[in-house]
């Protein structure tokens, strides 16, 4: 019997308040203002105004240029708001001249001409005689000839001193500069910042560009061009010193940020200091201000200027699920404890309300602690105590963790962590009454180069974990071993089109089934895993109650659509399931499930509504299920 459609709605709200805040903030969505004072657009009187038409043709080989043309003209954009009097009227018209000329340079039409008349006067005789005809509105005419496109000649990139520049700095292919391409202003402006950046990658912080040299032959229609760059000295990092600090220890900022003194200098090194001391979570502002000019001995001082967060911080949250019941949580948190950047949290949550009996009730608490550069720079201590009640379907465990870890950054995309654990459970299931005491060693690698956590476009997530344990209470040793990797491919350069996919697999070596802790065994379903199925319901079985299995697999494909700035789609199937062998044996058929959602763009992450059938349901589990949380699903 198909068991009657149930609706898995999950639905967070967490939020984070400070003891002082300073400025509440307007949050809208779907173009409604959720909480807060929407900003109101403040109006401005002109004195004077004098209001106007103004029209635009655009002629020759740049016709196709009108768009462009138009919204960069702010005669035709801004009709609406009249200047004041004849003399800002002049002065927009002097604007928009420059402005469109640069918009016909942008696409390479350096023969292009403007020709903008005030009721029917000349621009440049309004301006002499500052007098327009007092025709009003103002008729404002703007003819654009945009002559032909303009195409690069030679393009040379030298030193103004006359030495040769560093490196293949004076490579100009490598900045988008090649003879007979278009020769839009644009890449030109680009290819400097390029040159500099070049320059200053090699270790030259004072780089520049000393002089542009721009020469149009309009019988060829070619531009040529020359960028004369001065590097500068050659650099070493100087002193640091810090600036701001108000609890915060200086010399941990120093320390922290790893800059290499007396090192050559890197700008990467200063980007990759500056999201050190962000990812601390202690200061709300990091700037790395470069000195103006080098010592004698061609040292440059960095000065890093933060400005520190509040200390204290509490968040409240709320779930529901029409399966789990209702559920809250909250925590506490004490940013930079002593001064290097310690954390002190006290977490807590109490979920499955509105059951009949209190025991049915989910309870869980815990308190953490962390402790950045513990041991050099790159590796942090942390440590929590926490006590658990987990009650669903499948089982029943009260169980108390203590834990350490010694975590390292191997590099900006790679850490390590390797700690000790001890886990005590009373728990219960199909297997009856069981009490265990396990002490382990986990440990974990975890690579990731996503380009956004809550929204990847391309990247890498993956973590590979294991932890042999020991259960002293019933003399049995295991190893938990798991590997979860989540990949992802933008189809076109906006990242409009992303394909995601998501493969893990576990297993557990030694015991037999019922010697393993149940809240520590495999079962998958629901959010997170098998979406359509029960929480927690796809598995091995006994006596039609699922157990947990020793072993796992796991497998999820997403396409992600970005519909407008705000909207998106997302098609997605994930199948897997859990066995009783030691290793994915497929003795059962992978559970499937099909679905489709929306996503809503938020500035801290899409908002996700997604829709799941199962494909093969079993006891327990509803006929669809629907999901609402914030970030994508992996």
């Amino acid at each position: 019997m198909v068991p009657p459609p149930a609706v898995a709605f999950v639905c967070a709200l967490l939020g984070t308040s400070v003891f002082q805040v300073e400025k509440a903030y307007s949050f809208e969505i779907f173009g409604f203002t959720l909480f807060g004072e929407k900003k109101e657009e403040p109006s401005v009187s002109v004195p004077d105004p004098l209001p106007y038409t103004a029209t635009m043709t655009v002629t020759g080989d740049g016709s196709e240029l009108e768009e462009g043309l138009q919204s960069a003209s702010e005669l035709v954009s801004n009709q609406d708001q009249p200047p004041s009097g004849e003399a800002g009227l002049i002065a927009r018209a002097i604007t928009d001249f420059e402005r469109l000329v640069g918009r016909l340079y942008l696409d390479g039409y350096y023969g292009g001409t403007v020709d903008i008349r005030l009721g029917g006067v000349p621009l440049q005789q309004a301006l002499e005689s500052g007098d327009i005809p007092d025709t009003r509105p103002v008729p404002v005419t703007i003819a654009v000839a945009a002559g032909p496109v303009f195409s690069f000649g030679d393009i040379r990139i030298v030193s103004s001193d006359g030495k040769p520049l560093p490196g293949n700095v004076s490579d100009a292919s490598r900045y988008n500069l090649k003879p007979g391409e278009t020769a839009g202003s644009g890449k030109i402006l680009a290819a400097e910042k390029e040159v500099v950046s070049a320059l200053r990658a090699l270790g030259y912080p004072l780089a520049r560009i000393d002089e542009r040299e721009i020469v149009a032959d309009h019988k060829t229609r070619k531009i040529d061009v020359t960028l004369r760059a001065d590097p500068g000295r050659e650099a070493a990092f100087g002193t640091v010193s810090v600036e701001g600090t108000e609890r915060t220890d200086p010399e941990f900022v120093r320390t922290y940020s790893i800059i290499p003194t007396g090192r050559r200098y890197d700008p990467e090194a200063l980007r990759t200091a500056e999201k050190r001391l962000n990812d601390l979570g202690i200061f709300s502002s990091v700037r790395l201000v470069e000195g103006d000019t080098l010592t004698p001995d061609g040292m440059l001082p960095i000065t890093i200027q933060v400005l520190e967060r509040k200390r204290n911080v509490i968040g409240v949250g709320a779930n529901w699920s029409s399966s789990e019941g209702f559920g809250v949580e909250s925590y506490w948190r004490r940013r930079n404890l002593f001064g290097k950047g310690e954390t002190l949290s006290i977490e807590g949550s109490v979920g499955r309300l509105g059951e009949e009996s209190l025991t049915e009730l989910e309870y869980a608490a815990r308190i953490a602690f962390e402790k950045p550069g513990a041991f050099g720079p790159m590796t942090k201590f942390t440590t929590s105590l926490g006590a658990k009640q987990e009650h669903p379907d499948a089982y029943r465990s009260r169980s108390i963790t203590a834990d350490a870890f010694l975590v390292h950054e191997f590099s900006e995309t790679l850490t390590g962590r390797v700690g000790a654990e001890a886990f005590f459970a009373d728990e219960q299931d199909v297997f009856g009454d069981h009490d265990y005491f396990l002490v382990g060693i986990p440990a974990d690698l975890h690579f990731d180069n996503r380009d956004d956590k809550l929204n990847p476009t391309r990247g890498v997530n993956a973590i590979l974990f294991g932890e042999p344990a020991y259960d002293i209470r019933n003399s049995q040793a295991m190893v938990f071993l798991q590997g979860d990797v989540s990949t992802y491919a933008a189809l076109d350069d906006a990242s409009r089109f992303v394909l995601a996919g998501r493969a893990a697999t576990g297993s557990i070596l030694g015991p037999s089934l019922e010697d393993i802790p149940a809240s520590r065994r495999y079962f998958l379903g629901g959010g997170g895993t098998i979406r359509g199925y029960a929480y927690r319901n796809v598995g091995p079985r006994l006596n039609g109650e699922v157990t947990g299995g020793r072993s796992f697999v796991l497998v999820s494909g997403e396409v992600r659509v970005r519909v407008t700035e705000t909207i998106g789609l997302a098609a997605f199937a994930d199948a897997g399931n859990a066995f009783d062998a030691m290793y994915p044996d497929f003795s059962e058929p992978l559970k499937v499930g099909l679905g489709a959602g929306v996503r809503y763009f938020t500035p801290v992450g899409p908002l996700r509504v997604d829709v799941a059938v199962p494909l093969s349901p079993d006891k327990d589990d509803p006929s669809f299920a629907v999901y609402i949380g914030l970030s994508q699903a992996f």
